[in-house]
Formats: structure tokens, C-alpha cells, sequence
């Protein structure tokens, strides 16, 4: 006894009625402005470090001196190793991103990621992103 074949139908693309939309989950903007705050304490935050290195290395910014103390101990190497992993990924998804919803900006989210912070950089992205998925939205 033969098995008749059964039609094959494409997968089903379409979003998961249980599945929040971008624009719902950011009721009001209110993730669009924690990300703008979160950049800002990227900002700050690294640098006030930055400034007490610089200070307390004779004034300027040793490169290789700050290197050498990120990898000073196992804990500060897993911290290195941790960020340069996740900031690599994540700087490929932003690229990515940015083309596939046709951004502005992202040379300059690049360029703060590496003059001032990746920790101001990325969410710095992420309210850029939430500012052209609202703008999409709306048409």
C-alpha cells in the first residue's frame, strides 16, 4: 500500500500572532529613550576611568600601557577577551541592521565605538534603530 504524496506548502513567513512588534513593545518611546540614556552612561562612565588612567599614567593615553593592564590578571583577560568577542558580533549585526532598514549614521556609531566607547556606541545604534523602526512604521 503506497503513501500518496502530500502538497508541500512554503513555510510560513509571517510573524507569530504572539509575537510583539517592534513599534508595540516601544510604547511611547520608552525604549528609544532608555537606550539614548544608556549611550550617555556609556559615555561618561568608561571615560571617567579613561581620565583617572590618564592621570594616573603621567597625563597622556598609553595605548600599550592600557592594554597590558586589560589583560593584567585572569579576570581583567576574561572582562578583554569578553568585550572584544561581543562588540565584534555585535558591530557585524549593526552593519548588517543598518543596511537591511536603510539607517543613516552608522559611520558615526562606528566611530564613537572606537573614540569613546563601545558601550556608547551600541546602545547609541540601538536608539538610532528605534528611531527608524518608528519611522518605518508610521509609513
Amino acid at each position: 500500500m503506497s503513501q500518496e504524496p502530500q502538497p508541500q506548502h512554503p513555510p510560513d513567513t509571517s510573524p507569530s500572532p504572539s509575537v510583539s512588534s517592534p513599534a508595540t513593545l516601544n510604547r511611547g518611546g520608552k525604549v528609544q529613550w532608555l537606550y539614548l540614556a544608556l549611550a550617555v552612561a556609556g559615555a561618561v562612565l568608561p571615560w571617567l576611568a579613561n581620565l583617572d588612567f590618564i592621570g594616573t599614567t603621567g597625563g597622556s593615553f598609553d595605548l600599550g600601557l592600557f592594554v597590558q593592564l586589560a589583560n593584567a590578571n585572569p579576570a581583567a583577560s576574561s572582562l578583554s577577551r569578553d568585550l572584544a568577542i561581543g562588540a565584534t558580533a555585535v558591530v557585524i549585526w549593526m552593519v548588517q541592521e543598518s543596511r537591511r532598514l536603510q539607517m543613516r549614521g552608522l559611520p558615526w556609531v562606528l566611530l564613537s565605538c572606537v573614540t569613546v566607547a563601545f558601550a556608547f556606541g551600541a546602545p547609541l545604534f540601538l536608539y538610532l534603530r528605534e528611531r527608524r523602526l518608528q519611522e518605518l512604521a508610521r509609513g
